[in-house]
């Protein structure tokens, strides 16, 4: 009933329409011919030379009306069918020159100082503990339990050493990068929690010395509610002498999930890139990520991770051979692990300059385009504190239209503990949770498989 009263609507409104049309164009044409009559009237028919020119004004004046009923014609009502077409912005190319970045257009952001060779830890050479006394025996011991590492080690390493020679493979050390398009800018992010003043220097001073400054747009430092005093005043005095360095903070610990979220909120950077408070970055690290999230935006990439031993702080140098990787992994536990790269894989990659696919990161050191990250709505706000959001993260890029990659020419160095020295505010239970967050919102119905393994959580998600 509906659809005969809406035809009979159409139908009405197109016949007075048509008679509206009609009557237009018959005064239109009777308004010329009245004026054109009354020219040819009060004219000397002779003087004009005869027919000739009133022929032309009247060929002149048909073609007006004419042109008139046409215009007419063409403003006819179009009933909208389909859905109206949606307008998509057209991307602005970037300019950008041919070629490739030249060492001087990637010169780091600072030079660092001149090293002593003979220093403590110099090179990223071992420390070495021997002949301690009582009271720097207590210094050490009381620096373990509280950070789980060797804090005494640390503090009397330089701030600012240097790493010895660049020892990765030659196609990364002399991998070029095209100036188009160009390089993204990229924003810092490290969150920190009462961490030991040594290791959280050390690698700001280390994304420093070793960042292009083109492309260093800041270092974020994120404060989740440290007690420590010296990571208050003291911390922001001495950031003051580098401009591009800002500790924003929480005043109430809420984890690493809404730390780096604020950080990201802050950040200016075309793309992020989160770190440890606890890293040291090797000698042409940024470059290879930024790369290839510039070649692909939905890649989300991490460097390959070197080790940095927790009890003499030696940083593991990479091969110059390569090819001796692993990639990230994951159980039916939704725990985190690694693997060596299966042969496929391998034969994929021409060399070291190519990346890895991985089917999940270790979630504390790599790089996104903020776009991209705010595209795939960024961490799940609902998860807590810190545990099961690396595995989440990599979920979500690889459902969402992105994939994880490791960088091998992209080395960091990262000080790997035994266990956490901090305590959750709601018990070791906050991992199962968002564990169980993670289950829900990304398995499927593989998440009764991880239910299986883990009774608790399955327990959880009963109440």
């Amino acid at each position: 009933m509906a659809l005969k009263k809406t035809h009979k609507l159409f139908k009405n409104f197109f016949f007075h329409w048509k008679l509206w049309k009609f009557s237009i164009i018959v005064f239109v044409f009777m308004v010329f011919l009245f004026l054109l009559q009354r020219e040819v009237g009060v004219q000397d028919f002779k003087d004009e030379g005869g027919i000739e020119p009133v022929v032309g004004k009247k060929s002149h004046v048909l073609g007006l009306v004419l042109n008139a009923m046409n215009n007419i014609k063409g403003a006819k009502p179009k009933m909208q069918i389909k859905a109206p077409v949606r307008q998509t912005k057209i991307p602005r190319e970037k300019h950008c020159l041919p070629g490739h970045y030249t060492a001087v257009e990637l010169k780091p952001f600072l030079d660092r100082p001149l090293q002593d060779p003979n220093a403590p830890g110099a090179s990223g050479k071992a420390f070495k503990t021997i002949n301690l006394n009582s009271e720097e025996q207590k210094e050490k011991q009381r620096g373990e339990e509280k950070h789980c590492f060797n804090a005494f080690a640390s503090d009397r390493i330089s701030l600012h050493r240097d790493l010895g020679p660049d020892t990765r493979p030659p196609e990364c050390i002399e991998q070029k990068f095209k100036r188009c398009p160009p390089l993204p800018t990229t924003s810092i992010i490290i969150v920190f929690h009462n961490e030991a003043w040594s290791t959280l220097l050390r690698t700001v001073h280390s994304v420093m010395y070793t960042s292009p400054a083109i492309l260093l747009k800041e270092i974020i430092l994120v404060d989740d509610a440290s007690a420590d005093e010296y990571l208050h005043d003291k911390l922001d005095e001495y950031v003051k002498q580098f401009q591009i360095v800002k500790v924003v903070r929480q005043k109430e610990r809420k984890g690493l999930i809404t730390a780096r979220l604020l950080g990201a909120s802050v950040a200016t950077g075309e793309t992020l890139t989160f770190l440890d408070a606890h890293c040291e970055c090797f000698y042409g690290w940024l470059q290879p990520l930024l790369a290839r999230i510039a070649e692909n935006p939905v890649a989300v990439v991490s460097p390959d991770i070197a080790s940095i031993d927790l009890n003499t702080f030696e940083f593991s140098k990479p091969s110059p051979y390569g090819h001796n990787h692993n990639r990230g992994n994951f159980d039916w536990s939704l725990s985190f692990g690694w693997e060596s790269l299966p042969k496929h894989e391998n034969e994929r990659r021409k060399d070291e300059t190519y990346p890895i696919r991985t089917p999940t990161f270790a979630g504390g050191l790599f790089s996104i385009s903020k776009d991209y990250f705010e595209h795939i709505g960024s961490y799940d706000e609902e998860m807590e504190i810190w545990g099961g959001e690396n595995i989440e993260m990599s979920f979500r890029v690889w459902q969402c239209g992105g994939q994880l990659e490791i960088m091998p020419c992209s080395v960091v160095g990262h000080v790997f503990r035994s266990k956490s020295p901090h305590t959750f505010p709601k018990g070791t239970q906050v991992i199962t949770r968002n564990q169980v967050r993670l289950a829900e919102v990304w398995m499927d119905e593989y998440k009764e498989i991880f239910y299986r393994r883990n009774t608790e959580a399955a327990k959880i998600v009963k109440q």
